[in-house]
């Protein structure tokens, strides 16, 4: 009887294996709300990672670390520069002061060489042809949006048997490793490098096949020298640009709203039923939805109405207490740190001259003109470098005698950015040319002229 007893108090095995499990998943949550992910530490508020310092000569950024993010990177850049207007007024900006009305090329005898004035015009005719045929004005501002907006641009050549040379671009998407040769730390972000020097460009995998560095001209942004691949130009300021989009919207929708509400009219102590008549005696106008059946009352109030409101009726105004200013505040520190990250003066940025000084600031020490003074030296480096090429493919094709690119020299001139005293500068050229520092063309092409042929 006794035994009989245990046996029925004593706790069935369901029983026990439901309260183990009760307790096993009671240790599981307590876990987890203890646990603290060591990464979160490399993390914002926002969910983006804290940028990673390395010394592999492939990437010095955490986001460049394969083509994926490298492409994700790229996507969100262009994202912005086709829909962010503070992005599309930083991009149209640069291109405005950096390539302008476009750059003059002019070809000259070099001091050392005894070129001929035939080889001149040869030569001449050639980067004419090659300029006209691939509208480079065009294609110099296709290239500054592409650079900054991808952090890089790539150009190709095609030389054709008549001695012409056709420039297209290439996608960076394009510009990817071969899947043979993932494990080749030499091909890494699709450019193929010497083991020994990642700086020695060998060639560029486009869609699966190398070619040649010859072919190609690859201009990077914003990376050194022993990173492959360039980094957009909005990429660290992307997230100041994204709120400042958004409290922009913001504002406006909540300005919208609460200029749109003239007044609301308080009934103290009234029923629904009185209020709705109060306001169907007071409309003027009364509409029925068809769809919904809902009717909705208006009035109109000219300038100057009177109100007179019933024993227990209240007004209010909200857009007495509108003030936008306080958060236009919070837009300009964004936008400031935007303009920084350009180097520009705000105004350049946001297109408020109200508080800026153009005179003052595009003076020739001034920071922004500096910038530009930069990148339009960058820019001409790197087209001389392709009208060097234009020549070569150009003697190669019997157009041009095989001494001509050593002959003469391309020299090219880029739109004035600082203002300028035009009578001063024009005196300062005076004075170098008659010393023999300057020669009459290139002072006629600093000035946006021809030079007539006696110069």
């Amino acid at each position: 009887m006794r035994q009989n007893q245990q046996t029925a108090t004593a706790p069935s095995r369901d029983t026990r294996l439901t309260y183990l499990g009760q307790r096993l998943t009671e240790a599981f949550d307590e876990l987890w709300d203890n646990f603290v992910d060591p990464a979160d530490a490399l993390y914002d508020l926002d969910g983006s990672r804290w940028t990673q310092l390395g010394g592999d000569g492939v990437s010095a950024d955490a986001t460049l670390g394969n083509e994926l993010q490298l492409a994700e990177v790229r996507n969100q850049c262009r994202a912005l520069a086709a829909t962010n207007e503070f992005a599309i007024n930083g991009h149209e900006n640069r291109i405005s002061y950096v390539v302008g009305t476009g750059h003059t090329y002019r070809v000259v005898a070099r001091r050392d060489r005894d070129a001929s004035q035939q080889t001149v015009r040869q030569v001449q005719a050639v980067l004419d042809e090659f300029l006209h045929a691939n509208k480079w004005h065009q294609r110099q501002q296709e290239i500054v949006r592409r650079k900054d907006r991808d952090g890089e641009c790539f150009l190709r050549l095609f030389a054709a048997g008549d001695g012409t040379t056709a420039v297209r671009f290439v996608e960076p998407d394009q510009i990817a490793t071969p899947t043979g040769r993932s494990g080749d730390r030499a091909a890494s972000q699709g450019v193929q490098t010497d083991p020994r020097d990642v700086e020695t460009v060998i060639g560029y995998w486009i869609d699966g096949q190398l070619v040649d560095t010859g072919e190609i001209q690859h201009r990077k942004l914003g990376v050194d020298a022993n990173v492959k691949r360039g980094l957009p130009l909005f990429y660290p300021v992307r997230k100041n640009l994204r709120r400042a989009e958004k409290l922009l919207r913001n504002m406006s929708v909540v300005a919208e709203i609460q200029s749109a509400i003239a007044l609301i009219r308080k009934h103290v102590a009234a029923t629904s039923a009185g209020v709705d008549q109060f306001v169907q005696n007071q409309a003027d106008l009364s509409v029925t939805s068809q769809t919904t059946g809902r009717t909705s009352h208006f009035r109109r109030y000219g300038p100057g109405t009177i109100l007179d409101a019933m024993a227990g009726t209240e007004y209010e105004f909200p857009t007495a207490g509108l003030d936008a200013a306080k958060f236009v505040v919070v837009l300009q520190a964004e936008l400031r740190a935007i303009a920084a990250r350009l180097v520009m003066p705000e105004f350049m940025l946001t297109s408020d001259a109200s508080n800026a000084n153009y005179s003052s600031t595009m003076v020739a020490e001034g920071p922004a003109v500096k910038m530009f003074e930069r990148l339009q030296r960058d820019m001409i480096e790197d087209d001389r470098e392709i009208l060097l090429r234009v020549l070569a493919y150009a003697v190669d094709a019997g157009r041009l005698p095989p001494d001509a690119p050593a002959d003469v020299d391309v020299q090219a001139v880029a739109p004035t950015l600082a203002v300028r005293n035009r009578l001063h500068d024009a005196k300062a050229d005076e004075i170098l040319v008659r010393n023999g520092a300057m020669n009459a063309a290139t002072m006629a092409m600093r000035h946006g002229l021809e030079a007539t042929e006696q110069g």
